[in-house]
Formats: structure tokens, C-alpha cells, sequence
């Protein structure tokens, strides 16, 4: 167990490395100029000159790399170069609010989409089982923004039953976490069905019925375990599938996490922000695949971790 964390730990660093160095590489070949953004439109050629230096974006780019990747080494990940704040403390700040709506969200696809795939995998082929199914298309199809919009006018607006935006309290998280939910449940769903349905033909599922056992300690005791295993394995994969659906959902919603800022730093050209928040994403991609690749022979013990 050591020795393969510590071996997926150093893949994962090399990794970080490899993704630092591809996003630098596409900041740099931007055609926006962060120093012209920075002093304005009426700045003078020498006062763009100036920032340009103080911030180091007149050297070659290597040496702009360099200089950040050694930043990085020490815990800097740079300064806003309109908030002129430390892009630690930004993140810091706002990664709270990202990191609970996350949850959240997890939370809500997880419980949709296995509560769909199983009924489904039990009623196959009934008019249950294909309207399952095709809500689940419906939201694994949908864009996001469309579905919290329709969120928002059904359930705030007509209804009233949950806040329009904002941040602080149960009933903002509801609608926010089923928007980003939504996507992976119809995932979930699908996935959960399939798998229900295979491990349901397995000999050991038989043997437990011609033991007497009843179907509701066969179903959760044995086949689900089993059944499961392939939607623990893409809830790592899904961080990623929410880090980018969060600059969507946060903006709808007036969420203020990570990914509202790293909108707002797009828009603005704030280089520093722009890969703090990319670095900051692409660690929680590598825990979560980690995570779930150490959670999954804790439930099923055949696994072993090579």
C-alpha cells in the first residue's frame, strides 16, 4: 500500500509539472497583453513598458517558467496583477465555498444516479425502466446552464421554494449542487444499470437465492457491493467533469467560489490567477482518482492495488 501511494504520488507530481508547463505554454501565446490590460487603454507605449518589466513579462519564456515554476517549489503561486493580492489567498479564500458545493453535488448524483440504475437494473424492460433512462439521457444531454436556469425559474421564481443566488445557507446549496448533479447522475444511472444487471446473472448471486437469503439481503448485501464498484471508480474522474462545470454553475448562481474567479480572471487576462486556479483543479482531479482508487478494495477486497 506504501509503495504504490508513493508511486501514484510521484505520478501525479510529474503530472501537476507536465499541466503547469502546457497552460503557461497557451497563457503565453495569447494575443491579449496583461500589462496593456493592466495600465489601460490611454496608457502611454512607456508606462505599458514599465509594467511589462516589473512583472517580468518582457524576458523569454523560459525564464518566465522558471521563475514561476520556483514559485510554485516554495508555495507562491504569484500575485493578481489587478487585485494585487496573492493568488494563495484568493483561492484560500473562495476554495470553501467550491469544495462544499462539490460535496453537495457528489451527494446529489450519487443518490439519483444509483437509486435510477437500480430500480432500472430491477425492472428491466418496463415502462419504468425506459423512463429512467431517457430522463437520465435528457440529463446527460442538457447543458448545464440551461438546466440551472430552468432551476431557477421554476423553483425560485414560480415556486419561491429556494433563494434566486447567493451563498450561506442550506437552501442556497440545493439548486446549485442538483445542477451539477444532474449530468453525472444520468452517468451514474447508466452505468449502475448495466453493472446491476451483469452482476444479477453472476453464479454467487444464484447461489444466495438457493440459499434462502431474501431478495433485499441478496440485492444490498451482495449485488450491490459488486455492482457499485464502477461508479466509485469515476467519482475521481467526475472532480474534473465538476471543476469546469463550476465556472458555469457559479455564474448562474452567483456561487462565490473558485470558479466565479477564475471567470472573472479570464476576462481581465490575470495570468496568475488563471494557473492558480488550473493547478488547484487539476490537485483535486489527482486526490480524487487517488481516493477512489484506495476506496475500492475496501469494498470489494479482490482488488489489489498493483
Amino acid at each position: 500500500m506504501i509503495s504504490y501511494i508513493a508511486r501514484r504520488l510521484l505520478q501525479s507530481a510529474l503530472i501537476l509539472v507536465g499541466i503547469s508547463l502546457v497552460t503557461f505554454v497557451l497563457l503565453y501565446l495569447l494575443p491579449a497583453d496583461p500589462a496593456r490590460q493592466i495600465a489601460g487603454r490611454s496608457a502611454t507605449a512607456e508606462t505599458v513598458e514599465s509594467i511589462r518589466q516589473q512583472l517580468g513579462l518582457n524576458l523569454p519564456f523560459y525564464q518566465q517558467y522558471l521563475r514561476y515554476a520556483t514559485g510554485l517549489l516554495h508555495g507562491d503561486f504569484g500575485r493578481s496583477y489587478l487585485q494585487k493580492t496573492e493568488v494563495v489567498e484568493l483561492i484560500a479564500s473562495r476554495l470553501p465555498a467550491s469544495l462544499l458545493l462539490m460535496a453537495g453535488a457528489i451527494t446529489c448524483e450519487l443518490i439519483l444516479g444509483i437509486a435510477m440504475g437500480l430500480v432500472s437494473a430491477l425492472r428491466r424492460g418496463s415502462g419504468l425502466d425506459n423512463g429512467l433512462m431517457l430522463l437520465s439521457f435528457v440529463g446527460v444531454s442538457a447543458p448545464q446552464f440551461v438546466i440551472g436556469i430552468l432551476m431557477l425559474y421554476v423553483f425560485s421564481v414560480q415556486l419561491g421554494w429556494f433563494p434566486i443566488g447567493g451563498y450561506g445557507t442550506f437552501a442556497h446549496l440545493v439548486l446549485p449542487s442538483l445542477t451539477l448533479g444532474v449530468l453525472g447522475a444520468g452517468w451514474y444511472a447508466r452505468m449502475m444499470r448495466s453493472s446491476m444487471i451483469d452482476v444479477l446473472r453472476q453464479d454467487f448471486i444464484r447461489t444466495a437465492h438457493s440459499k434462502g437469503l431474501g431478495r433485499a439481503t441478496v440485492i444490498f448485501r451482495h449485488a450491490l457491493p459488486n455492482a457499485i464498484l464502477p461508479v466509485i471508480a469515476m467519482i475521481g474522474i467526475d472532480i474534473g467533469m465538476f471543476m469546469s462545470g463550476i465556472v458555469v454553475v457559479e455564474s448562474v448562481f452567483g456561487w462565490p467560489g473558485i470558479g466565479q474567479l477564475a471567470w472573472q480572471a479570464i476576462q481581465r487576462v490575470d495570468i496568475p490567477i488563471i494557473m492558480g486556479v488550473t493547478l488547484v483543479s487539476a490537485l483535486a482531479i489527482v486526490v480524487g482518482n487517488l481516493m477512489a482508487d484506495l476506496i475500492a478494495p475496501m469494498i470489494d477486497p479482490r482488488i489489489k492495488l498493483r
